[in-house]
């Protein structure tokens, strides 16, 4: 999914400071702080106390320090936050978080893939089909799975802009390919 350039250049500098040596946040650390907080701003209330630009910067900040001791969140992600604030970009927050994750997978060496299967799949299928991509792609994965009922049976996974098609779908698709390509011989 494209994220925003601002989206891109604030999930920077976050990473940038917790991947710092002697950091006191560990990345993952960072990124499940900022998921938290991302649940608490699914709250309506919340969410339009810090966007509507008739609340005072000071009340949003009070707002978010008020919050982040519930949450427990770091000085680094309370501070960070306080940016957004002061930045007016805590509209944007979603595509930070979804920045920083990417940011993050690519500093320490991971791809990312999006999994479609005909059904849920158990936690041993999704342990199991990712060695595989791991090895077919021959990078570490970070996979995304999801449900598309239009695949009749197997899995699609993209990785970048690879694709590995292993449903029923695609299958049919190169047979009718193939006996079309036969036919007109």
């Amino acid at each position: 999914m494209p994220v925003s350039a601002v989206a891109t250049r604030y999930a920077n500098a976050l990473a940038d400071v917790v991947t710092a040596a002697g950091s006191a946040l560990a990345p993952q650390d960072a990124l499940g702080e900022l998921r938290s907080f991302a649940s608490a701003l699914e709250s309506p209330e919340l969410r339009n106390a810090l966007i509507t630009p008739a609340v005072p910067p000071a009340r949003k900040r009070a707002v978010i320090g008020r919050v982040a001791d519930i949450l427990g969140l770091s000085r680094i992600t309370r501070n960070f936050l306080f940016v957004l604030i002061d930045r007016r970009r805590i509209a944007e927050f979603s595509d930070v978080v979804n920045a920083f994750e990417q940011i993050l997978d690519e500093r320490l060496g991971f791809a990312r893939a999006q999994v479609a299967s005909a059904r849920e799949l158990t936690e041993e299928q999704r342990a199991a089909l990712t060695a595989v991509l791991e090895k077919a792609s021959d990078k570490r994965l970070r996979a995304q799975f999801a449900v598309d009922a239009s695949l009749i049976g197997g899995v699609l996974a993209r990785i970048g802009s690879t694709v590995y098609d292993g449903s029923v779908r695609g299958q049919l698709q190169t047979l009718r390919r193939r006996l079309s390509a036969e036919s007109s011989s």
